[in-house]
C-alpha cells in the first residue's frame, strides 16, 4: 500500500537531516516513514534506539520518541525498554561498525534471546563518520583511510550471523529503493520476534558503492523457501551476488513470552508465600 506525502510527514521532526547529500540513509529513513504509514503507528507507539555514527542521528529525524544510545550499546536499551513496556513498537538502528564490532556481543544475545523488536543495520562497509576507517563488513578489496593497501580481515556477514543466532526474521535490501524495504521493514515489525533488515547504505563521501550494489544485487526467486535455514544461509554468504528480500523467516517463543511464562511458574510456587517466609528460610 503506497503511502502519501501527508502521512509521512507526521513522523518527521523539525530538525531536517544532515547526512552527505546522496547518503544512503535519506532512502532508509523515507522507507521507514512509508512502513510506519502502511501498519498506521502512531508516533507516540514507537521509539528508535540508536547507537553512534551516521545512523545515530537517526531519532532526532522522527517524531516518534527516541534514544541515542552508546556506542555498540544499542541492543540493552533496546532490550529495556521492550521488556518495560511490551506494548512498545521498539526499532534499534544501528551502523556495522556499530552492530558488529563493539555492539556485537550484545547483537549477538539479542538474536539468541528472540527479543519482539526489529534492528536495521545500516551497513556501508565502513566506519563513515570518523572519516573512513575499515569496518567487519569492508570489502577484501576495498581501501580505507586505515587498510590503503586493502583489508586484511575477513568479511562479516550480518545475515548468516543473525541465523545462526537464533534470529527469527532475517532480511536484506538496498537504501535505493525505498519502497521494497519500506515493505520489508513492516514485515519485520510485524513479526514476532527478533527481526534483523541488514540494509546496503552506501556513504557516497569515502565509499560510493552505489553502482556497484546497482550490478551486484539481485532478487530472491520467487519459489524460495523463506523456512529452510541452510538456503538462506547459502543465499546469505553468495558474494558473487547480494540477495534481496526476506531470507529468512521462522517462528519461535519470543523473549516476552518466556519471561512471562518465569514469571506465572514462580507466581505459582509462591502465591501463598509471606515475605517473612521467605526471610525466615533465609535465617541461618
Amino acid at each position: 500500500m503506497a503511502v502519501g506525502t501527508e502521512v509521512r510527514e507526521r513522523y518527521k521532526s523539525d530538525l531536517k537531516p544532515i547526512w552527505c547529500p546522496g547518503c544512503g540513509d535519506y532512502g532508509v529513513l523515507t522507507a521507514t516513514f512509508m512502513a510506519f504509514g502502511n501498519l498506521g503507528l502512531k508516533p507516540e507507539e514507537v521509539v528508535i534506539i540508536s547507537g553512534i555514527g551516521c545512523s545515530g542521528r537517526f531519532p532526532a529525524f522522527t517524531t516518534a520518541y527516541g534514544f541515542h544510545s552508546l556506542h555498540g550499546r544499542t541492543m540493552p536499551v533496546a532490550l529495556g525498554v521492550k521488556a518495560a513496556n511490551p506494548n512498545l513498537t521498539v526499532i534499534a538502528v544501528g551502523g556495522d561498525g556499530d552492530t558488529l564490532a563493539i555492539g556485537g556481543n550484545h547483537f549477538m544475545h539479542a538474536c539468541r534471546r528472540n527479543i519482539n523488536l526489529t534492528y536495521l543495520l545500516l551497513d556501508n562497509n565502513l566506519y563513515a563518520l570518523t572519516k573512513g576507517q575499515a569496518s567487519p563488513t569492508t570489502l577484501p578489496s576495498q581501501t580505507t583511510d586505515s587498510t590503503p593497501y586493502g583489508s586484511y580481515e575477513n568479511y562479516v556477514e550480518p545475515c548468516a550471523l543473525a541465523i545462526l543466532y537464533g534470529a527469527t526474521f532475517v532480511a536484506r535490501e538496498f537504501s535505493a529503493r525505498a519502497r521494497k524495504l519500506a515493505d520489508v521493514i513492516a514485515q519485520a515489525i510485524q513479526h514476532p520476534g527478533f527481526s534483523l533488515v541488514h540494509i546496503l547504505s552506501p556513504c557516497v563521501t569515502f565509499f560510493d558503492t552505489y553502482d556497484f550494489y546497482k550490478q551486484q544485487v539481485k532478487e530472491l526467486p520467487q519459489d524460495y523457501d523463506q523456512t529452510d535455514m541452510h538456503l538462506a544461509l547459502k543465499y546469505a554468504t553468495d558474494m558473487e551476488h547480494r540477495w534481496l528480500g526476506i531470507l529468512y523467516r521462522t517462528y519461535k517463543p519470543t523473549f516476552e513470552e518466556r519471561v512471562q511464562s518465569i514469571k506465572e511458574k514462580a507466581m505459582q510456587r509462591y502465591q501463598n508465600v509471606t515475605l517473612k517466609d521467605l526471610l525466615n528460610r533465609r535465617r541461618v
